[in-house]
This record gives structure tokens, sequence and C-alpha cells, in this order.
């Protein structure tokens, strides 16, 4: 049988991400956890049963969270959120699109999704609450710091450090063994 898990954010972000977590066939969606106004919508197939002031309700028969909300212009609710969850005692698993490829010699930490076709290769380290996004490679030997967005079709090459609370827009590109700070837009070269 497998284990229930809560989806919380409702929005376009989710719909991605559900679709992963349904192709990846290890958690049993039980309902989203949006705004009160949200509660009784569906998202997809699955119905917005709460909102955040619920959390403590629902960890009584719901140990899993996986945070589904977005993060373009701030990751500010991301991290709010995954900290929440913490206090509450929530486990945050790892969600990898079978889709993806993900070298056996990489580390990837509690509550990051990697979505469709990423690429991350051998001596990655990829921290805690990072969104991984369709298409985006992720070169040998880099560090993705926590609260990370990496961005459609982006490409971050051998040996980069991206810091903590960095977002890389989509079809970005960095140069190998550089250190990546913030927000970086969309289609920039970053050297």
């Amino acid at each position: 049988m497998k284990e229930k898990m809560v989806l919380i954010g409702g929005g376009g972000h989710c719909h991605s991400v559900i679709d992963v977590v349904e192709q990846e066939n290890r958690y049993e969606i039980i309902g989203i956890v949006d705004t009160k106004e949200n509660i009784g919508k569906k998202v997809l197939d699955y119905e917005v049963i709460a909102c955040d002031d619920d959390l403590e309700t629902i960890f009584e028969t719901c140990k899993n969270a996986l945070i589904t909300v977005g993060q373009i212009e701030s990751n500010k609710t991301r991290v709010k959120i995954y900290n929440k969850l913490k206090e509450i005692g929530f486990n945050l698993p790892v969600i990898i699109s079978p889709l993806a490829y993900v070298s056996k010699h990489s580390v990837i930490e509690e509550g990051t999704v990697i979505m469709h076709q990423a690429l991350i290769n051998a001596n990655v380290k990829i921290g805690k609450n990072c969104i991984i996004n369709t298409k985006a490679l992720i070169e040998h030997d880099c560090i993705v710091e926590d609260n990370c967005h990496i961005s459609t079709a982006s490409v971050i090459n051998g040996g980069v450090i991206v810091k903590e609370n960095s977002f890389f827009g989509s079809n970005a590109t960095s140069k190998q063994g550089i250190k990546i700070d913030g927000f970086i837009k969309v289609g920039s070269l970053v050297k």
C-alpha cells in the first residue's frame, strides 16, 4: 500500500508536481492545502481539503507533505511553509520523476522535486526544498544549496555553487566553476 501525502499549494506548479508524483507512483495524494476560499475546489483530480491553519490536524493522519507552491519572484512563501511543516513534524520526501536522470553518485535532500527530463550528473549535491524543473541540466560536482529553483531547460555547468535562495531562470546557462547568488533572469548567460 502506498503512503499518503498532502500537497501544499494548488497553483500552476502544483499541476506539474502532481504529474511527477503520479508517474513516480510511490505516494497516494490525499488532497491539497491551499487558501481557505479554495477549499472544496479541485486541482486536476484532487480536492483542496484544507488551509494552512489545518496542518496540525492533517498531520494526525498523514505524515508526508510536499510543497507545491512555485518560486519565481521570491521563495519566501516556500521557505515559510517548509519551516512550518518541519516544526509540526512532517516528513518531506524527495520526489524524482522516473523520466529524469539522477546519478547514483549525487545527493538530494528532503522536500526537493526533480521534474521530468531533468538531468543530475555525478557528485552533485542538491539541498532541501528545491525545485529542479523540467529539462534542467546540473553538471558534475555542482552544489545547489537550500530553497533554490533551477528553472526549465537551464544549464548549470560543472563545479558551480548555487547559493541558498537563488532562482536560475529558464534557458539560463552558467559558465563552469562559478558561484551563483540571487535572481538570474530567463535566457541569461552567467560567466
